[in-house]
Order: C-alpha cells, then structure tokens, then sequence
C-alpha cells in the first residue's frame, strides 16, 4: 500500500470523533453533516478551480485554502493533493495519512478550537453548499458490482428464472460479482438518457429493438480503496479495513426488459451499461465505526479465506424517494445496509483472492 512514512498504516486505525463532540459552525440538529461525519468530495466555487472539500452542516471546508493558509502543512499531503479533480490523489497516500487529515479537520472546528477565532480566514475557507458545484469525487478505474443481498438476489432470480431456482448453488458460498462499466459513472444528479436495446416482450417470438419500458433504479452502496497490493497478492479480510477509504451512494440504473434477454449466458451489458449514479460525498470507514454491528450467521459454513471476525456489517438506514414534477416527495423503498449477507471485507478479500490488483488510479 502507498502511504508516508510519517503516518504507516497500523492494523485497524481509525479516528472516532465522540458523539457529544460540537463545532464552533453552526451544524443543525437534523443534517446529514454533523461533526461527526466529516464526508470528503470534489466542488468548484464559483470562477474557481475544482478542489478537495469537507461538508460540515450547509458548509464545505476548503482544504485547498486551508493548505495554502498553514493549517495542513504538517501533513503528508502537498498543494496538488488538494487542487485537483479527484480525490484519489489524498486516498493515495493511505489510511493512516487520511485518518489524519481528518481528525486534524476535527481539531480544528471542535467548538473550543482556537481556528474559532481566525475570521478573516474562515471568510476564505468556508463555501455555502447550494452556492458549489458538486464534482465526481473520485477518477473511477474500475468498479466490481457485488450481488449481495439475499432478499435482492432472490427477487431477481423469481424475476429471471423461477421461484424454485431464485438463488443458484454458488450464491451462498462465494461473494457473486461482475465487473462494471467505469466509464460512464456520472455524479449524481446528472440528466441520464433512457438506454435501447433488444427486449423479448413475448416468449418465442423474435425480439424487437427500441427504448426500454421497464427502467428501474438499485439501491446500493459503494465503497472506494486505497491503493492495494501488488498483483499476484491477497487482502484478507482482516487486512481489508486498512484499504477501505469510504462508502457512497450508488443507484445502478437498470434496464430490466433489455437485462433479461441478454442475461444468458454471461450476465447484464446493456442493461447496466449506460449510467450508474453516484453521490458527491464520500463518508469515511472511521466515520462509520460506531454503527459496526454483528452480521447475519452464514449458513452453510464459508471456506477459510471469508472467515471474519468482530463486526463488519454497518447499521446505515436508507430511504428512496420519487420526486413528482410539483416537489412532493414520495417514499416507495425503506432498507436497511445491515442486511447484506456478504460484507466489505469479505467481498475485497475474495476480489484479490486469485492475486488481483486493487487500484487507486491518480
């Protein structure tokens, strides 16, 4: 893994900001950016360059300025890290380096931090949200699609199959993945084009061609990593922490009509490859820490290499709402992220099980 001397990886490093800890910021009760969250992304103010930037409440801290104004000098990190379209340039130089930036972000707007009173400053580095644009956060290489909800995977299978053969033999005892199509991830928010293809809308007749009719979203989450290790390595699951800089939102936009003529043999192309929407903020493992909860048991018994221990599911409730032409909002799906039968460390160690590189592209 690349990181910096100064700040080596350590097994399990984390940096966990106390739940009653308050900022001098005025965050309100209710917002998805607490003290506590500290969420990294890439904006662009207004008639300025793209930049790394951290949301704490309706703000978002310029780490650029705060770089240019001494406050992140002592750290491994230089202007380019932070003037820069992605963040994989920072996730490049490893947890340890990362876990720092942050807990210094927190030292310095923690309510009884001495930046309280650096006004002049403050006028620089804080940035109104709604008046930035919000950028992809990270330069995407590759991404793996992992296939590990139960209840989604068994959904499907009656969708695509039958109910006696919802779940095929293997689903139980391999994290089931494919790899996706970076290229056309876009941040969220961004307009997506309804995709064509082939479909079969009546069993043994010819397939027609045209724009899809059953569009449908997915719920997912993604999680993004440091550098790994070399090819022909592997990242066991009690290493995998060490290389999980953080998890977003992610909707796999699906064409369900198109997906279920060409599943077979191989999988989904078109029905997946046209967009998949990503949210701007990148929430880090360290920030989640406090919501680790224990799995659900896994039956039949996994091969060695998927044996974990300690608790690596998270408690993260999510929500999807459909916003109609006239605003209202209306809640159609309610789940849960601590329902995944497989989790992180399990799916990155089985990824790099054969000697896999995993990338942090810069």
């Amino acid at each position: 893994m690349v990181q910096n001397n100064n700040f080596p990886l350590k097994q399990s490093m984390s940096f966990i900001i106390p739940p009653d800890a308050k900022s001098w910021l005025n965050v309100q009760p209710n917002s998805d950016f607490p003290l506590q969250n500290l969420p990294f992304g890439i904006f662009q103010p207004n008639g300025k360059s793209p930049r790394a930037g951290v949301a704490l409440g309706d703000q978002v801290i310029d780490l650029l300025v705060l770089f240019e104004e001494g406050f992140l000098t002592d750290l491994p990190f230089d202007q380019s890290d932070f003037e820069n379209f992605h963040l994989n340039q920072i996730m490049s130089k490893g947890k340890g380096a990362c876990t720092e930036l942050r807990k210094h972000i927190f030292e310095l707007f923690k309510s009884d931090a001495d930046f309280k009173s650096k006004t002049d400053i403050h006028k620089k580095c804080l940035h109104a949200m709604n008046e930035v644009s919000m950028l992809m956060p990270v330069k995407v290489g590759d991404y793996t699609d992992f296939y590990s909800s139960r209840e989604h995977a068994t959904n499907v299978g009656v969708m695509f199959r039958d109910p006696a053969n919802a779940l095929l033999p293997n689903w139980l005892h391999i994290p089931v993945g494919y790899h996706g199509r970076s290229s056309s991830i876009v941040i969220s928010g961004q307009p997506v084009y309804r995709p064509k293809g082939q479909q079969l809308p009546v069993e043994n007749e010819p397939p027609v061609f045209g724009p899809s009719k059953q569009l449908d979203f997915e719920l997912e989450l993604a999680f993004t990593t440091f550098q790994g290790k070399p090819m022909g390595e592997s990242i066991s699951t009690k290493e995998a922490d060490n290389y999980i800089f953080g998890m977003c939102l992610f909707n796999d936009w699906s064409a369900r009509d198109i997906q279920k003529w060409e599943y077979v043999p191989l999988g989904p192309f078109l029905a997946k490859n046209f967009a998949s929407s990503v949210s701007p903020w990148i929430v880090t493992l360290d920030a989640l820490e406090p919501f680790r909860i224990p799995g659900p048991v896994q039956e039949p018994k996994v091969l060695p290499y998927l044996e974990y221990t300690g608790n690596k599911h998270i408690d993260i409730v999510l929500e999807v709402y459909i916003q109609t032409e006239d605003g209202t909002e209306n809640l159609i799906s309610k789940s849960n992220y601590k329902h995944m039968y497989w989790n992180m460390n399990q799916q990155l160690a089985h990824h790099t099980i054969n000697g896999c590189n995993i990338n942090c592209e810069t």
